[in-house]
């Protein structure tokens, strides 16, 4: 008889681990999650997607009820496809193209979207999702074709960072920058570079007949100077509070982080500042303005290498629909990847 027990209870552990290891989705699974999704809005039909009963839905920080925002305009999914996978946290994050249904039947017109998706026993459970409806950043985006190579290669097992780490690196990203003086410490590497709606922000040629301004001696932060360049500068002290600052995914395997965020711009006399060097400055926006974005980091050794953000003007002061009011205006980092 206790044999028969034995026997009984080390099946009953066979079955709740071949249970456990239906309901896991790893890469592939959540990748795939995010066709489901994506191919359901096209067809404006949520059954085509494994949602959650309970689903959280928003859209560009508005709580929604499903099928409603791009759930009614959404036609058809682009070329661009960048992913930021968790398995180990059950999310997955995308920045892509997609195409909206346009005035004239079969002219559709592209945007592009940054989605994060929280599954659970391979169920959708929160769909968060953030459009921006320019098709001239989507025609920039799918002209690169496929994503940096950096952001697809694994980081060597001895070298992989944790997540609190890579988290932290990330958020040095965004101290620098908000009411950057120039002095703080920037963990590019030589390599960095950002790329903003399809568009490259650091190390842009020079136009022919255009000298490279001079740090030095600039007004004005210049897309042609590197990571580093454009933070020593100091030129980037309009940028008065970076907050809501969320990080949604975090791929220890490709050290990658997924963060979206808001920059405020509080114009008035934060556009008057002094450079490192000491020099009298007007810069930045004239009247209140914040970006949404949604911005990715390729970390690795402790630098940040690559940088891809999507941005779009919105409601100054605006929040995500994913914080309280108070977790919403602060410049704290929040880890919700776990949640």
């Amino acid at each position: 008889m206790a044999k028969t027990w034995i026997v009984a209870g080390v099946l009953g552990l066979s079955l709740a681990g071949a249970l456990a290891a239906q309901k896991t989705c790893d890469r592939a699974c959540l990748e795939g999650m995010v066709d489901q999704y994506l191919d359901a809005v096209a067809a404006h039909d949520p059954k085509l997607a494994p949602l959650a009963r309970t689903i959280k839905f928003t859209e560009d920080g508005q709580k929604l009820v499903i099928p409603d925002g791009l759930w009614n305009s959404m036609v058809g999914k682009g070329t661009y496809r960048l992913f930021v996978t968790d398995p180990q946290a059950g999310s997955v994050a995308f920045i892509g193209t997609i195409k909206e249904e346009g005035r004239s039947p079969g002219e559709p017109i592209a945007g592009v979207i940054a989605l994060r998706l929280k599954v659970a026993n391979r169920q959708i459970t929160e769909a968060e999702t953030f459009v921006v409806r320019s098709p001239d950043s989507a025609a920039r985006l799918e002209k690169i074709g496929t994503p940096n190579h950096l952001f697809l290669e694994p980081v060597p097992e001895a070298q992989r960072m944790s997540r609190a780490d890579l988290i932290k690196t990330a958020n040095m990203y965004f101290t620098g920058m908000q009411q950057n003086d120039g002095k703080g410490e920037y963990p590019f590497s030589d390599d960095c570079n950002r790329i903003e709606n399809g568009m490259q922000s650091t190390n842009a040629p020079v136009k022919e007949g255009q000298t490279k301004p001079d740090p030095a001696t600039a007004s004005n932060y210049s897309g042609t100077w590197s990571c580093r360049e454009q933070f020593q500068s100091g030129l980037l002290h309009f940028v008065t509070r970076i907050r809501d600052r969320r990080y949604v995914a975090v791929d220890q395997e490709r050290g990658l982080v997924f963060s979206f965020i808001f920059f405020d711009h509080s114009a008035g006399k934060t556009r008057h500042f002094e450079t490192p060097n000491g020099r009298a400055v007007v810069a930045g926006p004239t009247q209140p303005w914040t970006w949404e974005l949604a911005e990715m980091f390729k970390v690795e050794n402790g630098k940040l290498h690559q940088i891809e953000a999507v941005l779009q003007r919105a409601p100054y002061g605006m929040t995500s629909g994913w914080s309280t009011w108070e977790e919403g205006i602060t410049d704290r980092a929040r880890d919700v990847t776990g949640r």
